[in-house]
């Protein structure tokens, strides 16, 4: 288990938190949550020995391999599977043990490595290493490229699947949606249910929490806390936890009050002079019951847009991509006053790039795209710091944009985003990921746009940042194109839903919780044509026979290929099962048997390695196979 004794950890002359008492039992899956600057990357890190205590004592089991993402990836030369793989260390050592002993012919040795090799399971690494990339969203081949082939975004889930790819006691995972789309938390989420270690987990996303954790570790005030249930459990038990502390303040303040008028009235009475004392010591000595304060600093809202004209945007017959190929076709969509619509859909499918249209960040590669002349965008892009001066500070950016504000005007605009005093005067350079996205929101905000454009706005905020922006969503009047992968905020703000995949994009009935589902039909029976799916425009039955039989003809390769796969696997997993019954047999291992034993080590290595490569293969086969049924699911 996981104990900390009195504990008080420091960062620089800050006291992060002191006297701390936490247990933590194996398999616990705890969610740690707390304002930013709370302790919570700070406590992992102690875990991870990189910080030292102050005072107290930090209990964990010697033998626990520990797991983590790791914050930074080189440009790494090697293939993405083999910088994955590396987070088994045992496997990556065993492996490389097994290639010495096989070149030095230690027969015994290599027996023994197999042994091992074997109780770990080690001879599905690599196709552990592929599902796991599949599944945080690479496409069939993006295992072979190099790491340095993949953007700052990819690289962080190349860290993710080798924090994953461990076999430890203890995961830490900090933050660990921030880069990855719907499709992909989704899966993550099913993966972090059935991990059978104990986890420790930072997250910002409610729904990401409410799904996985049992305890929450919160951090407030120097404090630790842990309270039973998931986020949502937690959030009622800190509320009741307020208003009793409330209650107990505001009785204190009462009773101090009646003491303190009892002093001032007898003091300077000589009969009543001691009773007075007493009552002045009294007051000394009574517990200082902290006040309930509130729990966000970030209150704002939408202004109302000047012009809100009914129809924002038409698209007719609209191609979008880059360098003339498109990405999504034949587009026929209207925006129009007061709609909340989000995008679901795999990562590349086209989500951000109809945002940057829409944006004016894009040109459209044909078909029209009227926008009314009061249309007014306010833009919040996934790399919005981007757009920021970083030499200048908040209030600077703030006053340039409108010459009319005076100084204490934007100052108290900015003090609602949490800029307030010297932060509004420091150079954005200074600002963390977080506040460079409360920065990127006030601006937009101040703007009073009728049409939001908000691609992933959640990233680097907080939880209590995004309950304000929740807040004031739900109370802005203009219309809402969201792409997020924060379940409370699309569920909380969007009415219709926009399916962005395989070239088009559809009208998705059932929110997200039937899209949940459609993606597990989707991998079970991907030539169904899904009844949230609203197709728009429609085609003739004979021509849809003729794109299935088309389909078909083009599947069929990949289906012969992933059946021979199966009927190779099956012929190679009998005859390991033969050769593991001959070596365990005692006389195998005998001088006089010594030639028999490496030809059957020999064999035994040379089927695993076939078997790998069969894995591989199949594994491609079936991706491929997958996403050309996709085309069928979505628009057939």
């Amino acid at each position: 288990m996981i104990r900390l004794d009195q504990l008080a950890l420091m960062r620089g002359s800050r006291v992060l938190f002191e006297q701390a008492n936490l247990t933590i039992h194996p398999g616990a899956r705890v969610g740690v949550v707390g304002a930013n600057g709370s302790g919570k990357s700070s406590l992992f890190a102690l875990i991870r020995g990189q910080l030292q205590v102050e005072a107290g004592e930090l209990y964990l089991p010697e033998n626990w391999v520990t797991a983590h993402v790791a914050q930074e990836t080189p440009a790494d030369p090697r293939s993405a599977q083999d910088y994955v793989l590396d987070g088994d260390a045992e496997w990556a050592a065993l492996d490389q043990a097994m290639k010495e002993a096989e070149a030095a012919n230690q027969g015994d040795e290599l027996v023994h490595l197999h042994e091992r090799m074997d109780r770990i399971d080690g001879y599905t690494a690599r196709s552990r290493a592929a599902r796991l990339m599949h599944g945080l969203g690479f496409r069939a081949g993006d295992e072979r490229r190099p790491v340095s082939d993949f953007s700052g975004g990819w690289r962080m889930r190349l860290n993710l699947a080798q924090a994953l790819m461990c076999r430890s006691d203890l995961l830490l995972l900090d933050e660990p949606t921030n880069h990855l789309d719907l499709e992909a938390v989704l899966w993550l989420e099913g993966w972090l249910k059935r991990y059978s270690g104990t986890l420790l987990l930072i997250s910002h996303d409610r729904d990401f929490l409410d799904a996985i954790v049992g305890q929450v570790l919160y951090l407030d005030h120097q404090r630790l806390e842990l309270y039973t249930g998931n986020y949502s459990e937690f959030e009622l038990q800190r509320a009741q936890r307020q208003m009793q502390q409330q209650a107990a303040y505001d009785k204190q303040i009462e009773e101090q009050q009646r003491l303190q008028k009892f002093i001032d009235r007898f003091r300077a009475k000589a009969t009543k002079a001691r009773q007075a004392q007493s009552r002045i010591k009294a007051l000394e000595r009574m517990e200082e019951v902290a006040p309930a304060y509130a729990d966000s600093a970030f209150h704002f809202e939408f202004a109302q847009p000047e012009k809100q004209p009914h129809s924002l945007v038409h698209l007719k017959d609209v191609a979008i991509g880059y360098s003339e190929a498109p990405i999504l076709n034949g587009l026929n969509l209207d925006i129009q006053s007061g709609d909340r619509i989000a995008l679901l859909g795999p990562n590349g499918a086209g989500k951000s790039t109809l945002v940057r249209l829409l944006a004016g960040e894009i040109h459209a590669l044909g078909g029209e795209l009227e926008k009314h002349q009061d249309l007014k965008i306010g833009y919040f892009a996934q790399h919005h710091s981007e757009a920021l001066d970083l030499q200048s500070s908040a209030l600077e950016i703030l006053l340039h944009k409108d010459r009319n504000l005076s100084d204490q005007e934007g100052r108290d605009f900015l003090g609602r985003f949490g800029f307030g005093g010297d932060e509004a005067l420091k150079p954005v350079a200074q600002y963390s990921g977080g506040e460079k996205a409360r920065l990127n929101l006030a601006l937009i905000v101040y703007a009073r746009p009728n049409l939001l454009l908000l691609d992933e706005p959640t990233n680097h905020l907080d939880l209590e940042m995004r309950h304000a922006l929740t807040v004031a969503l739900q109370g802005y009047e203009g219309a809402v194109l969201l792409v997020s992968h924060d379940r409370h905020l699309v569920r909380t703000v969007s009415e219709r839903f926009w399916l962005v995949a395989e070239g088009t994009i559809q009208l998705f009935e059932g929110g997200l919780d039937r899209y949940g589902q459609w993606l597990a039909e989707r991998q079970t029976a991907p030539t169904t044509q899904p009844d949230a799916v609203t197709v728009m425009g429609s085609e003739s039955r004979k021509e849809r026979k003729r794109r299935e039989a088309e389909h078909r003809q083009q599947t069929r390769p990949l289906r012969d290929e992933i059946k021979k796969a199966d009927q190779a696997m099956e012929k190679i997993r009998l005859r390991l099962a033969d050769i593991e019954e001959e070596l365990s047999h005692p006389e195998i291992y005998e001088e006089s048997a010594r030639q028999v034993l490496q030809v059957l080590l020999k064999e035994q290595g040379e089927l695993r390695g076939k078997m790998e490569e069969l894995e591989e293969a199949w594994m491609q086969a079936s991706e491929r196979l997958e996403a050309l049924q996709e085309g069928v699911s979505i628009e057939g």
